[in-house]
């Protein structure tokens, strides 16, 4: 960094930067968490050589936080991929029920949207179309914070939910899935070559919430490649411009994530590895009745706090998908 050619090439800095600035997070972290350990040892020692209440408290206090900075530390580490750092782009398809699939469809980005809340992460609808009766046809957001693709990785692929449909007049118990997909935002230092010939570019009125300028102007914008057939909507910004630079961006990434995928299965081809974990696998099973209980069909984790599941608390399913994901990049 001290080259005085090193703005030369201002994007490259500018990662290097980040870089550099991530790599020292974790250093000042290991640091922290040391410093913490070694004086929890000594506090230990003292309490066995001269025991007291107020003092045991404090020390069992201080070594809960200590398991809290580990844990944290840990999921850092775990989350070395590629592109974890990164921004996650999420998309919310109902599948086939009707009714049911599309309020579950519902369920899940409310879901998501606590879990960001609780993350302190940005949560931004980039479009989003209602169902006929209740819940949506699809939905597409923006979360942005540290690690958000790290994280939200594990909810890619198809969810299945097992309830008493509050739709039915009989009160029958009823199964819906939906399928998530979820791919990392990239950036302007990741080039994706895209001909403007090969894309199909429709404006229409918005449909959505999303203020009073809505339905007034055709703001919303849709772009198809017509080569990958691959599409990307945006109406929640007030202008055109706006929703076709969101737009855009989604489609860079989305176009970018689908090479990366076929370099990955090629791989796979190379080591003569046939297992495969398509988007359309099935991930986790929500079954509300006839008891409770949600499972990660991956990891085996599970629990019968389906209403705290729901209202966001999903970070025991991403830390045991994260260590699962490394013994499965790593076998024994």
């Amino acid at each position: 960094m001290q080259d005085p050619s090193f703005w030369d090439d201002q994007e490259k800095a500018q990662s290097l930067i980040g870089e550099t600035n991530l790599l020292k997070e974790k250093r000042d972290s290991f640091d922290k968490l040391k410093s913490d350990y070694e004086n929890e040892i000594t506090a230990v020692e003292l309490l066995r050589e001269e025991p007291d209440s107020d003092l045991q408290k404090e020390v069992e206090a201080d070594l809960q936080e200590l398991q809290s900075e580990f844990h944290d530390y840990e999921l850092d580490l775990l989350l070395a991929g590629k592109y974890d750092s990164h921004n996650a782009l999420i998309e919310i398809h109902p599948g086939a029920g009707g009714t049911e699939a599309m309020d579950w469809g519902q369920m899940l980005l409310r879901m998501y949207q606590r879990y960001a809340d609780i993350r302190n992460f940005k949560f931004e609808i980039n479009n989003y179309e209602p169902g006929e009766e209740a819940g949506l046809k699809s939905v597409s957001a923006k979360i942005t914070g540290k690690n958000a693709y790290g994280l939200m990785k594990s909810e890619n692929g198809v969810h299945r939910l097992v309830r008493i449909s509050p739709f039915d007049s009989a009160k029958r118990r009823h199964t819906s899935f939906a399928s998530v997909e979820v791919i990392p935002e990239i950036d302007d230092s990741i080039k994706v070559d895209i001909n403007p010939k090969d894309l199909r570019i429709d404006v229409y009125r918005s449909s959505g919430a999303g203020g009073q300028h809505i339905n007034k102007t055709s703001s919303a914008v849709r772009i198809t490649h017509l080569p990958t057939g691959i599409v990307t909507t945006s109406q929640a910004q007030r202008s055109q411009l706006q929703n076709r630079e969101t737009a855009m961006n989604e489609l860079r990434a989305k176009l970018f994530h689908l090479e990366e995928e076929k370099k990955r299965k090629h791989k796979q081809e190379l080591k003569g590895d046939q297992k495969e974990i398509g988007w359309g696998s099935q991930i986790r099973s929500y079954v509300f009745h006839p008891y409770n209980l949600v499972k990660d069909l991956r990891t085996g984790y599970e629990t019968s706090d389906t209403s705290g599941v729901m209202d966001g608390k999903l970070q025991p399913f991403v830390y045991a998908y994260l260590q699962w994901l490394l013994s499965q990049e790593n076998p024994e």
